[in-house]
């Protein structure tokens, strides 16, 4: 297959999330919430292939864009699946997913509490047994040393960004709220920059 084919097979697609796919470990039965979708680069595969994604996110724009694309994509698809929200008040009910994934979004939590209602949303979607997957900034690998601490999780980045970052103790009480993970968690270090981790848990 051809790069351009390729293209309009995955789309943009995180590389990570590639990862989770060629695992195996997303099927079209599944109900799969994108979680800060944006105008859907982690949503291409999923249309092309007939999976039940949805979607949600904050920017009606992004929406309409990720409407339009699907329907162009597969004009039998249910556009209506992607819907203007909150990630502090997903409008879906109770364990309405088979899979949560959330690609560089978590990361704009305005604090701790804040990204724990977000994380708090995403849990009560998800099923029993159900998969999260999220990439987030994060704080392993000694970025925080070269970053100013600026209160509640957030951090100045030597890239010059205010994140909110994951560190040990988030991970932790991840655990407590009745997550395991299903792959070790792995970081990576743009040097100097800033640090990404991937996380891929169930839901007990």
């Amino acid at each position: 297959m051809n790069p351009k084919a390729l293209n309009q097979l995955l789309g943009n697609i995180d590389i990570y999330l590639l990862d989770q796919i060629l695992k195996e470990r997303f099927t079209p039965e599944m109900r799969i919430l994108d979680a800060g979708c944006g105008e859907g680069r982690n949503t291409v595969y999923f249309i092309n292939q007939g999976y039940q994604i949805f979607g949600i996110d904050q920017e009606e724009l992004a929406i309409q864009y990720l409407r339009y694309q699907a329907k162009t994509l597969n004009p039998e698809y249910d556009a209506l699946r992607f819907q203007v929200g909150q990630m502090e008040e997903i409008p879906f009910h109770a364990g309405a997913f088979d899979a949560v994934i959330c690609s560089a979004v978590l990361h704009f939590a305005e604090s701790e509490s804040n990204f724990w209602q977000m994380i708090n949303e995403i849990c009560r979607v998800l099923k029993p047994g159900g998969i999260f997957w999220f990439r987030m900034c994060t704080g392993f690998g000694g970025i925080l040393e070269k970053s100013k601490d600026l209160g509640e999780g957030k951090y100045l980045l030597p890239d010059e960004s205010e994140r909110f970052v994951l560190q040990e103790r988030h991970l932790g009480k991840l655990l407590e709220k009745g997550f395991n993970f299903l792959e070790a968690p792995k970081t990576v270090l743009v040097l100097e920059q800033r640090e990404m981790g991937v996380f891929v848990l169930e839901k007990k």
